[in-house]
């Protein structure tokens, strides 16, 4: 009788046993075309987690309409941000945090194996738990790269590894970051990224903190993300030494006719630019790589939406990427809930090509 489970990799007795990190992010197409487009969105869409409507009304409308007519629109938009030479935007940054965590983590005295995996989209979560159970990793640790949970993000990454679990014999010991929206570390990064901007570019007369929008039912259903997208926003701003006057909290991405979190961003900046605001700088606290919808969708279309409505320069603030404070963030929390687990002092030799690598992808900045 053939088993429900998956067959494990060869057992090595002189194998060490490794703690891991996975981070994970939401997900790309594999390439800016409408086919790639169509089974991203098809996954994406397709989870009751991201569009909570009974699947008998709502998978007819996903097959029937969006995966005939969004694709290609989509894929034009994702065309205008993709790198010839590296891709998706964000699966660029993904790959890139997950070099330099490993590095960090390494100086840090931990050998612990760091990989980053897709919620949608390639490499998928099931594949790479598959890849570091092969190399024998017993301990692993789920970091979304979402640090204000969510139902529609934080939640359905830990479905993912759930889902996978169940088709392991041999389960590896899992842990999970739910958030980090007030993490010290992450909100210094999201401040040095901005005063470093404001350094190069001298400083508007509004700072606007657009984040991933979410419909509002899901706030009256108890999900926690608005409540700690405002908090990210009030600490950042304390950071700053903004006044309540001098930013701007609002959220982007809405889809669909339902009401969403508001103030919306796009409109927002209008009105700003009707009342006389000539210049504002646009962050994204929420989002740690950039994406589609920071590139496209405020560098682009909501720049484009501010000067025509009168206003004068707009700024867009990059996200957290690569750089060295949001390195050390993610190697801070990834210390904080790896507490107890064996990690290996790595040999000095494993630890030197590890910070050599680090050190190549941080030169290519």
């Amino acid at each position: 009788m053939p088993s429900r489970f998956a067959p494990e990799p060869p057992f090595r007795h002189d194998q060490p046993q490794r703690t891991a990190v996975l981070l994970c992010n939401l997900g790309t197409p594999d390439a800016p075309t409408a086919p790639a487009v169509r089974r991203y969105l098809a996954q994406f869409l397709g989870d009751d987690r991201v569009v909570e409507i009974p699947r008998i009304a709502w998978l007819p409308i996903l097959h029937g309409i969006i995966l005939r007519t969004r694709p290609a629109k989509s894929a034009a938009k994702y065309a205008t941000v993709w790198h010839e030479k590296d891709g998706s935007p964000l699966q660029h940054w993904s790959a890139r945090q997950a070099l330099l965590l490993r590095g960090w983590l390494g100086e840090a005295g931990h050998n612990v194996l760091v990989r980053h995996a897709m919620r949608y989209g390639n490499p998928s979560i099931p594949s790479v738990l598959d890849a570091l159970k092969a190399e024998g990793a017993t301990r692993i640790l789920i970091l979304p790269l979402y640090p204000q949970y969510s139902g529609t993000t934080t939640a359905s990454v830990f479905d993912a590894v759930y889902d996978w679990a169940r088709t392991q014999r041999h389960i590896p010991e899992l842990r999970f970051v739910n958030r980090y929206h007030d993490d010290a570390s992450y909100i210094d990064a999201l401040a040095q990224r901005i005063e470093a901007h404001w350094r190069g570019n001298g400083r508007g007369e509004k700072l606007v903190m657009s984040f991933h929008g979410v419909p509002e039912r899901t706030l009256h259903l108890g999900d926690p993300y608005h409540c700690e997208s405002r908090k990210t926003a009030r600490l950042l701003a304390e950071r700053l030494g903004l006044s309540p006057s001098q930013y701007l909290v609002t959220f982007q991405s809405r889809f669909g006719k339902a009401k969403w979190l508001e103030p919306y961003t796009e409109p927002s900046l209008i009105e700003l630019a009707r009342s006389g605001t000539k210049r504002v700088d646009v962050v994204c606290p929420g989002f740690t790589s950039d994406c589609l919808e920071t590139l496209e969708e405020i560098s682009q279309e909501a720049r484009e939406a501010f000067l025509h409505a009168g206003g004068e320069q707009f700024e867009f603030i990059a996200c957290l990427n690569d750089s060295a404070p949001w390195i050390t963030a993610l190697s801070r929390i990834a210390q904080q809930h790896m507490q107890g687990w064996p990690t290996q002092k790595a040999p000095q030799a494993e630890l030197e090509a590890s910070l050599e690598r680090a050190k190549a992808v941080g030169a290519q900045r």
